[in-house]
């Protein structure tokens, strides 16, 4: 089965099945896709709606192809793909996977190499396994949502980055790569568990540390990297932008009081936890008196820890964000460049996203499949190949 990734990305030769669903398993395998990993993404015929919206990003890289697993033909033809695969992944509840007919026991009984990634918020097992929910929930129990938020109110929400992307679709990427591994040498596959409520517990691990030894507080906003902090925060400038501090080490803090004038009692009292919000008003105040562009120049090489807060319509405009490439076009859109990166390059150039159905005939081929066979399938509707437009 051919790909378009360099040979040399990190990836390249690994082939991965992606039962295709929204949020973490779409990331799962941007992450993988961009690392050189050949993803194969099945979609149902005519695709789903909800994974369209938004995630043109995120299922970039990779070839589309459309199968009913309904019909037993659809479930035969993804059995044949494990053949060949070093993975697959579903972000099904519990149960629904081996109804259908692709769970671990019928793909790994194909190849028993074959590691099974398996995408969920609550995990396999427990009282709440077969619960709904979404990343909201998921960090709820892990604590992470009650930590993040400003004193006196309520937990901020922040974004859904926390439990799809970080604690989730990015756990299951680690854990196939790693179950990949594992597999080449011991010729076994395994089951992995990705559960967002393990991956954002896991991304609370210093939280749980400091708490242990009486260093972080229930209360929001009181702690010093939660905004409770003068020297750890954002601030609103002049022109109502915002610009963001962690000026944490005493040589940076001494630095940002230089640039910023500040007096002898900010200069003196930075660990004076009792003090923080009276002298946050203060720095706020000097900080208002200067727009965000301003400010820019104040801190232009500085070591104070300072940087402009961006709005994602800025951030390719920034000269160290367009140095380094951060963002790259895609079918006219701006989208993340591949990361982490390899000899100081994005190991891939990212593709479109393709449709629904794009490339069953060819992806069919390419895995063994005769002609006959694939005419077969698409005559019986188990699969479906996405006719080109005409004029």
């Amino acid at each position: 089965m051919s790909t378009d990734a360099p040979t040399n990305a990190p990836l390249a030769g690994v082939r991965i099945i992606e039962l295709a669903g929204i949020g973490p398993g779409p990331f799962a395998g941007m992450m993988l896709a961009d690392m050189g990993a050949e993803v194969i993404r099945i979609d149902r015929p005519g695709g789903n709606p909800l994974g369209e919206f938004g995630h043109s990003a995120m299922f970039r890289s990779r070839r589309s192809i459309a199968v009913d697993l309904k019909k037993p033909e659809g479930v035969e033809t993804i059995l044949r793909l494990c053949e060949g695969a070093d993975a697959i992944y579903e972000g099904y509840r519990p149960g629904v996977a081996e109804r259908l007919g692709v769970g671990p026991e019928q793909c790994q009984g194909r190849n028993p190499k074959l590691v099974y990634g398996r995408m969920t918020g609550w995990g396999q097992d427990g009282p709440w396994a077969q619960r709904a929910g979404h990343d909201i929930n998921y960090i709820a129990l892990t604590g992470a949502l009650h930590a993040i938020g400003r004193r006196g109110e309520g937990p901020v929400v922040p974004l859904n980055l926390v439990g799809d992307f970080g604690g989730g679709g990015m756990l299951l990427a680690y854990g196939l790569v790693c179950g990949i591994l594992q597999a080449r040498v011991s010729g076994k596959g395994q089951v992995v568990d990705a559960a967002m409520v393990d991956g954002a517990g896991a991304l609370m691990a210093m939280f749980h540390s400091l708490r242990a030894i009486g260093a972080f507080s229930p209360e929001r906003g009181t702690g010093m990297l939660d905004g409770g902090a003068h020297f750890y925060d954002v601030f609103r400038t002049k022109d109502d932008r915002w610009v963001s501090i962690g000026a944490i080490e005493p040589q940076f803090y001494a630095e940002l009081c230089d640039r910023l004038e500040l007096d002898d009692d900010l200069r003196q009292n930075e660990m004076t936890a009792d003090r923080w919000p009276e002298l946050k008003e203060k720095v706020a105040a000097v900080v208002a008196t200067h727009t965000r562009d301003e400010l820019d120049a104040i801190f232009a090489g500085s070591d104070a820890c300072y940087a402009p807060v961006l709005e994602l319509g800025e951030v390719h405009e920034h000269e160290h964000m367009a140095a380094r490439g951060a963002l790259v076009e895609v079918n006219g859109e701006r989208q993340p460049a591949p990361a982490p990166r390899f000899d100081g390059a994005p190991p891939t150039v990212p593709t479109p996203i393709a449709k629904p159905g794009t490339h069953t005939r060819d992806t069919l081929l390419d895995a063994g499949f005769s002609a006959a066979e694939v005419d077969a399938l698409r005559d019986a509707g188990a699969v479906t190949q996405l006719e080109p437009a005409t004029a």
